[in-house]
């Protein structure tokens, strides 16, 4: 059994588009994955020119055509306002470019299902970074509930909350329907949470009732707010179990508190992202929590704890075993739970399912 994530064979030449935090959270991974950072764009020269500086990325290209148009580029990160997604993507895979496009996919299911359908017909791995599922004890998780260690699934509950848009003054680009697209909360934090949940499970959401907010329709710099600032959902899954889901970006004290809990005809299992390294395992005669340790993890748990237990692993280490197995896939090889963007069309299917039912109030179907 090996404890090593998938590495490329050859040097892969990345270049990055966008020159924000998660700019930045991909070039720490792509060096991580022993890329070649060839350059970057951004949404002008001199903003490129910064991001290279910063990034330390080898050339600041002008514009995105150009960076585009550079042979010595393998894997093209976009790493930009929601939505450009579509369209930056769209270029990349017409240029024979491998893709990794941050989250949202696209904002719209027209979009989405398009880019899906071009990554497929020109052979480009395409992939979307849902990194939660490379949490060690995520797919830990995962593996007990395949194995049927918590029997027939019953229930779910599940909640992605933060709080950096708690206060009225709080504001950013996300708020803005024409840059971060007709959802928010739910687009940026609760597609976290539904792919997690789906992965984990290996069961899917086919009907959901939901309710959103928008607690502020004015901030310091924007006015006329029609994206939410949380969303509560019931669901029903394929298997027949029922649960909630609460995303929120309005929960004062709450950083990053995405979490999962799966209950079965046998036992529960729980996930916490802001505590990665345990697992709570529910019984009926008593409950325990399991500690990470490579050397009692499934197997492909395991290969993604780099360091032993109780040396304490997160969310930038998540994140770079995603990117080197995106780069793994561009090799060639076939990782397990690399997520693609089938799975960010997928996302965007139930983003769209939520909007239609809080507009009607009332059960909407998720399409496949």
């Amino acid at each position: 059994m090996t404890t090593d994530v998938i590495a490329p064979a050859n040097t892969l030449r990345a270049g990055i588009v966008g020159g924000g935090f998660m700019a930045a959270v991909h070039t720490h991974a792509a060096r991580a994955a022993r890329a070649e950072l060839t350059g970057g764009a951004s949404s002008s020269a001199r903003r490129a020119r910064d991001a290279a500086d910063r990034l330390g990325l080898g050339a600041a290209f002008d514009s995105v055509d150009a960076l585009l148009a550079a042979p010595g580029i393998d894997v093209v990160h976009i790493c930009t306002p929601n939505s450009t997604h579509a369209a930056i993507a769209r270029a990349a895979l017409e240029a024979g470019k491998h893709v990794i496009c941050e989250k949202p996919l696209a904002t719209t299911v027209t979009d989405a299902a398009e880019l899906t359908e071009l990554a497929a017909d020109r052979g480009l791995v395409a992939a979307v970074p849902f990194v939660y599922r490379f949490h060690p004890m995520a797919r830990e998780a995962r593996a007990r509930v395949a194995r049927g260690e918590t029997g027939r699934l019953l229930s779910v509950q599940g909640a992605y909350l933060q709080d950096w848009l708690a206060a009225p003054h709080d504001d950013d680009w996300r708020v803005d329907a024409e840059l971060g697209g007709p959802s928010r909360a739910f687009a940026d934090i609760g597609s976290h949470l539904v792919d997690l949940l789906e992965f984990v499970s290996g069961d899917r959401i086919v009907r959901l009732n939901a309710s959103t907010r928008t607690v502020y329709e004015a901030r310091s710099r924007h006015a006329d707010i029609a994206t939410e600032d949380l969303v509560a959902v019931v669901v029903e899954l394929a298997s027949g179990a029922i649960g909630t889901l609460l995303v929120s970006q309005v929960s004062a004290g709450r950083k990053n508190a995405l979490s999962i809990e799966l209950s079965g005809a046998s036992g529960s299992i729980r996930f916490e992202q802001e505590r990665p390294e345990q697992l709570w395992l529910g019984n009926v005669d008593g409950s325990s929590v399991l500690e990470r340790d490579p050397a009692r993890l499934a197997p492909d748990a395991a290969r993604l704890a780099l360091v032993p237990a109780g040396h304490p692993m997160g969310y930038q280490d998540a994140f770079n075993a995603f990117v080197a197995d995106a780069y793994a896939a561009i090799d060639g090889r076939v990782p397990d739970g690399l997520p693609r963007f089938a799975d960010g069309l997928r996302a965007v299917r139930v983003t769209e399912a939520v909007l239609a039912s809080a507009a009607s109030d009332g059960w909407v179907e998720v399409a496949a």
